[in-house]
């Protein structure tokens, strides 16, 4: 049997209590006390809403399920079907314009455009999965799938191809020119990326330097502003990380060396609370 805490009239299982006390909170700022006690609020105000909406959903099944007993087979007659949606609350009117006046929405939900993944939240590895899921390795994702064809000695075979890895570089360089194309020239013929007076300066293959046709769109960088380890550049409210390691397989022989292109990918995750867990 699961070992139970009551916190502020609620029934916690010990482990998550002790999860969300030692790993979650600590570096939020939020007391521990206050987090359960605001919680618990949380509870006791949606708590009886939820009920409400699980009633209402059993009685709209109840309504369809005794239509459709009455009337099986293929629908016939739209009209009337529709009709009778209207009637039992299923289908509503549609709405005048709205404005939504929420407040404090995370960038993520309010003003990013990305893939928004949904996992049962008892299944621990699919859910860790979704959250590791916020950045993903472009190279990776070319080389181990068919976006790049395993034809003309391009297979992905048992160890690293690079002629293979050739056609994702050139791949990933073309993906920059169209995210955040530079002054002059292409990131295909970067020699070296580095960072001056806050604005990022690309190196081209014959001597010449450029910057981003938006200067705006540099974000930061780790590591050393002359030879930096990542630059951040932004599209569209999305962020691409170019990873810079010459002492990799990929990066020493990338004129740049460049090792990686990583792209913000699943924005948010959707925990699903399964019929069986909600109820």
């Amino acid at each position: 049997m699961t070992d139970r805490t009551s916190l502020h009239g609620l029934q916690v299982a010990t482990t998550l209590q002790r999860f969300v006390d030692e790993q979650v909170l600590p570096g939020t700022g939020v007391d521990t006390d206050a987090f359960w006690r605001g919680f618990a609020d949380i509870v006791s105000d949606l708590a009886p809403r939820n009920i409400a909406l699980l009633a209402e959903r059993e009685r709209l099944q109840a309504e369809l399920d005794t239509w459709h007993k009455a009337n099986p087979g293929p629908i016939t007659n739209m009209l009337a079907y529709r009709s009778f949606l209207e009637q039992i609350g299923y289908l509503v009117p549609q709405p005048a314009e709205v404005q939504a006046t929420t407040a404090n929405v995370d960038d993520e939900l309010a003003l990013q455009a990305g893939p928004q993944l949904v996992v049962p939240i008892l299944n621990a590895r699919y859910a860790l999965n979704a959250a590791n899921a916020r950045w993903g390795s472009l190279y990776d994702a070319l080389y181990g799938t068919d976006a790049i064809p395993e034809t003309d000695g391009c297979e992905k075979g048992p160890g690293y191809n690079e002629k293979r890895g050739a056609k994702v570089i050139a791949f990933a360089r073309r993906v920059l020119d169209e995210s955040a194309p530079l002054a002059q020239g292409s990131h295909g013929d970067a020699s070296a990326y580095r960072v001056e007076n806050g604005a990022l300066v690309v190196a081209l293959q014959g001597g010449a330097s450029t910057g981003l046709k938006n200067p705006a769109q540099f974000m930061g960088y780790q590591g050393d502003a002359a030879s930096p380890s990542s630059v951040l550049l932004q599209h569209n409210g999305l962020h691409l990380d170019i990873r810079i390691d010459r002492s990799t397989p990929i990066g020493k022989t990338d004129a740049a060396g460049v090792s990686d292109l990583v792209l913000e990918a699943a924005l948010s995750t959707i925990l699903d609370l399964e019929d069986s867990v909600a109820a």
